[in-house]
């Protein structure tokens, strides 16, 4: 039986297919070349368990082959595992292969009607969401047109439109995002904060682990059929990557690496405990980084400019951090915003919101001005980091603030929690 904290348990899946050499399709054929009928069967997902909590974003991740739509497509019950069980709780609306469900002859608003009711919604329901539908699809020109006319970019948005107007408590995206221009694709990411901080599920399948780390909760590495890792995206990325690189390189080439490697943290240790003493020997578990740009005091702040620990749902807050720099970078700032219990609740930096690297040369203030803070009534802390384009990191400081938030109701709506910059 489910787990009431669960939206999804899978225990001990397997699935295999047959894969025919020369598979004969006329009778004479299977006669005549009765040999290339034989087949190999071949194991996609080897008893791979795991489960995933109601508002919970997981990101599949792994090379070609390795069975991360397979699990999708179980999940959907498009197909159904050899062995093993699958409980999900609540409507699941899903975007597996662009265009699926779309009948090409079929105008762009027909085809709305036809992929929303495969979803379980009525006409009535689709009536009331067709106009923010065509809307975010940004399809209002061709939205009479055959769907054979539209581009791939304009199926992907579509498709995408009418998932995510279905309502549903669980969302199963496979490599989709991938497709579209960078505007479209940014407004695909606010759209999944926005479904993820209102209690939705999702499920994402993508090779582009930035999307990975910037949207999920938990990352699963799936490695010949079987789950290889599991656990918080930077880490299981960072593994799979190892293992990518070290797929492409000779035993000598591993090796040397390995031995670069250890190296390389050998000094970063060395540079660290050398930190730590110039500035008095300072032990912070809470943070980590080259601190060549290094945050400093930070502050959580009212309209008034009063430094506060308490905020009202639906107010504005203003985040003042304040950094000292050892040696000059153009680098990326971003924030996460956790509840006490290590739910993520909301977060961005400026890659994400498509900004270019700050030029961190002398030291300074950046603000982070919170327009509505749509969070229910709990205490929460705030992770502050920075990093290099190449993803290096500068500085993580977990924990910088913590604050409590009160609310006349405990339930708010959606825990968005729309922001802007301000380098001072």
């Amino acid at each position: 039986m489910l787990n009431n904290e669960n939206s999804i348990e899978v225990k001990d899946v397997s699935k295999s297919f047959k894969v025919y050499y020369d598979k004969g399709n006329e009778l004479k054929e299977k006669l005549l070349f009765w040999k290339r009928n034989s087949y190999e069967n071949r194991v996609v997902l080897d008893k791979i368990s795991f489960t995933v909590k109601k508002g919970e974003a997981v990101g599949l991740i792994g090379r070609n082959g390795c069975g991360k739509s397979t699990t999708l497509k179980l999940l959907t019950k498009i197909i159904y595992p050899d062995s093993g069980s699958i409980e999900m709780c609540g409507r699941v609306s899903s975007l597996l292969e662009l265009g699926a469900g779309f009948h090409p002859d079929m105008s762009g608003r027909e085809n709305i009607y036809i992929n929303a009711a495969i979803f379980g919604l009525t006409k009535k329901e689709i009536d009331e969401r067709l106009e923010d539908i065509i809307a975010f699809s940004e399809l209002e020109k061709f939205i009479d047109n055959p769907v054979r006319t539209y581009s791939s970019g304009m199926y992907m948005r579509l498709a995408f439109s009418v998932a995510i107007n279905v309502n549903a408590d669980i969302l199963l995206i496979d490599e989709i995002l991938a497709v579209g221009d960078a505007n479209f694709q940014a407004k695909c990411f606010d759209k999944l904060r926005e479904i993820k901080a209102s209690g939705t599920t999702i499920i994402i399948v993508s090779h582009a682990l930035g999307q990975i780390e910037e949207i999920c909760d938990k990352s699963i590495w799936i490695k010949d059929g079987h789950i290889e890792q599991e656990g918080d995206p930077r880490e299981v990325d960072i593994a799979y990557l190892d293992y990518m690189n070290g797929e492409r390189l000779s035993k000598d080439e591993q090796e040397r690496a390995r031995i670069l490697r250890i190296e390389a943290e050998q000094r970063r240790l060395k540079k660290v405990e050398q930190q730590q003493e110039e500035a008095g020997n300072e032990q912070n578990v809470n943070r980590h980084g080259s601190y060549d740009v290094r945050i400093g005091d930070v502050k959580l702040m009212n309209d008034d400019g009063v430094e506060i620990n308490t905020i009202k749902t639906g107010t504005k807050a203003r985040l003042e951090i304040n950094y000292t720099v050892k040696n000059p970078t153009d680098a990326y700032i971003g924030y996460r915003i956790l509840r006490v219990d290590g739910q993520l609740c909301s977060g961005s930096n400026t890659k994400a919101d498509n900004m270019q690297p700050y030029r961190f040369d002398t030291e300074g203030k950046i603000e982070v001005d919170f327009l509505n803070v749509s969070l229910t009534k709990s205490q929460y802390w705030i992770d502050l980091f920075i990093e290099k384009p190449d993803g290096t990191c500068v500085d993580y400081y977990r924990e910088t603030v913590k604050f409590n938030v009160v609310s006349d109701t405990d339930d708010v709506g959606v825990a968005r929690i729309e922001h802007s910059w301000k380098n001072c």
